[in-house]
């Protein structure tokens, strides 16, 4: 669906997200509101409404309050929690209809994209909500002297958890994180990004519908400036989505204040198309991944290195793909890619796309800036040509834009892929699934998916995602996802008193007793 220059006017008008919805979710923001954020609609960029911004008093106080609830969180029993977070899953999906018009109207995504991230929630609940008990349960592990000693390992919530959260995925990727840290009886401060701060609130608004008790869960809303570094001073474990840079600048914090910090950063992600993959197949989920969200996300492949047996019908399978996706900033099902999020992003897709260009690349479909859509919408590009040392094939671009390149075969295209110093996802496309599997043990990416671009690495909860090298540390989902925001304690018990000598037992007979004992239990543990 294409809008025609000057028809955007009425998107809010048409909205069920009312000025009155949107200034009862900013109450919920603990500050006292003297000074304000305007939100804007990138389908239109026009205001939306307003946010506090909280003062690193605030901000201070918002945690302070939420270790108080803490304290009592911490003793609720894990089945409890269970139960709030089950609630919270089915209020999401209840209420999926409006948190969709709120979450495009802050974004600019497409709906197709952005019911993508609303389901995902739930099955995050009942993933932690099923599993959450066994990840919390005390451990026994091995003693140090085989029947002479014992070793328990018991886990305890850190605390207080800050998150700290982007714009481009504000529900899963704040879900994401909160759900597990709740789960393990932490109290969460959120900071959403400054764009998408609304849904963050809708979002706490329905956990408190869940039965979660208050101060468990607050949004504090502000300049980034601000809140960011008060929030990492004051919390007990850091949890940040966001770009590499930032992600830096977060872990030196968290680190002079000797404060873990879980870290999902940047990724210049490749595809690769092997020799043997159905065309047609690794197109389409090209097209797929590529343009999610417009390009604005972490998982979403930028490098394509196609097998040069296949080079051709897969460059026009995919340009085809490409082409027939709509543009679009409509509150329905009707549009295939939506807006970019502000003219800071189109700046610098258009900037990535012009540098190539200049630098000798082609563009095969789309480059164009579509202001008679909306004032940030940009055409999913395909690049070809593209020198290996410009900017679009060396940085992230977060917009929809790809590069397609030829390599002479697999061992090419992995060397072309791990040639990056990002490592969150990849992608392989091949005919012959184990071969695939062989050929992402080969890719430095925290996640490698076979025959899909991103989705069926993300929809796997029971894994860990997460990246290499400057894509990031740390894990979220899985049992990874809540053991980052435990306390691990070793309780350590002897049956026979102290080890370390026997009055009246001269100590070389001592040593050469531990000698023999140590002999003894690595033969009991090659022989068990």
């Amino acid at each position: 669906m294409s809008l025609e220059p000057g028809a955007v006017t009425p998107l809010l008008d048409r909205s069920r997200v009312s000025p009155a919805r949107l200034s009862t979710l900013a109450e919920r923001v603990p500050a006292d509101g003297s000074d304000s954020i305007v939100v804007r609609a990138p389908a239109t960029d026009e205001p939306l409404g307003t946010v506090p911004v909280c003062t690193a008093a605030e901000v201070e106080g918002a945690v302070e309050r939420a270790r108080e609830a803490q304290a009592t969180w911490e003793e609720t029993s894990v089945d409890e929690r269970a139960a709030v977070l089950e609630r919270f899953g089915d209020l999401v999906l209840d209420q999926r209809k409006p948190l969709l018009d709120l979450l495009q109207l802050e974004t600019g995504k497409s709906r197709r994209h952005g019911v993508e991230e609303v389901v995902e929630v739930p099955l995050n609940c009942t993933y932690y909500a099923d599993r959450g008990p066994s990840f919390l349960a005390d451990e026994q592990r091995e003693g140090g002297v085989a029947g002479a000693s014992t070793a328990r390992v018991t886990y305890d919530p850190v605390g207080v958890v800050g998150v700290i959260s982007p714009w481009n995925y504000p529900v899963s990727l704040a879900v994401s994180e909160v759900v597990p840290a709740v789960m393990a009886g932490n109290s969460v401060v959120l900071k959403p990004d400054e764009k998408t701060p609304f849904v963050a609130l809708a979002l706490a608004e329905l956990f408190d519908r869940a039965g979660l008790p208050e101060g468990v869960l607050t949004v504090v809303t502000g300049e980034p400036e601000t809140v960011g570094p008060t929030l990492i001073d004051n919390v007990d474990h850091v949890a940040f989505t966001g770009s590499t840079e930032t992600g830096r600048i977060v872990a030196e914090r968290a680190g002079r204040n000797l404060v873990e910090c879980s870290l999902e950063l940047g990724g210049n992600n490749p595809l690769l198309v092997l020799d043997d993959a159905d065309v047609a197949m690794a197109a389409r989920g090209a097209a797929q991944g590529a343009f999610a969200n417009a390009g604005q996300l972490c998982l979403a492949p930028e490098r394509v290195y196609v097998d040069d047996a296949v080079y051709e019908p897969f460059l026009d399978a995919f340009v085809g793909a490409t082409r027939r996706l709509s543009l679009g900033t409509s509150l329905d099902y009707s549009d295939d890619v939506g807006s970019l999020i502000d003219a800071d992003q189109l700046a610098r897709v258009e900037r990535h796309v012009e540098d190539a260009v200049a630098d000798g690349a082609s563009v095969l479909t789309g480059g164009r800036h579509r202001p008679d859509v909306g004032p940030f919408c940009y055409e999913p590009t395909i690049l070809t040509d593209v020198d290996p040392d410009s900017t679009v094939a060396c940085e992230e671009t977060f917009g929809p834009v790809v590069s397609v390149t030829p390599v002479p075969d697999t061992a090419a295209a992995v060397e072309a892929a791990n040639d990056s110093p990002y490592g969150l996802n990849a992608s392989v496309w091949t005919g012959d699934r184990a071969r695939g599997e062989r050929v992402a043990r080969e890719i430095d990416c925290g996640t490698v998916c076979v025959n899909d671009p991103y989705q069926v690495g993300w929809a796997a909860v029971d894994a860990p995602m997460g990246g290499f090298g400057d894509s990031g540390l740390g894990r979220r989902h899985g049992p990874e996802g809540i053991r980052r925001f435990l306390e691990a304690r070793t309780i350590a018990t002897s049956r026979v008193g102290p080890l370390g000598g026997v009055p009246g037992v001269p100590n070389g007979l001592i040593a050469r007793g531990l000698v023999a004992t140590t002999r003894l239990q690595r033969a009991l543990q090659r022989w068990f």
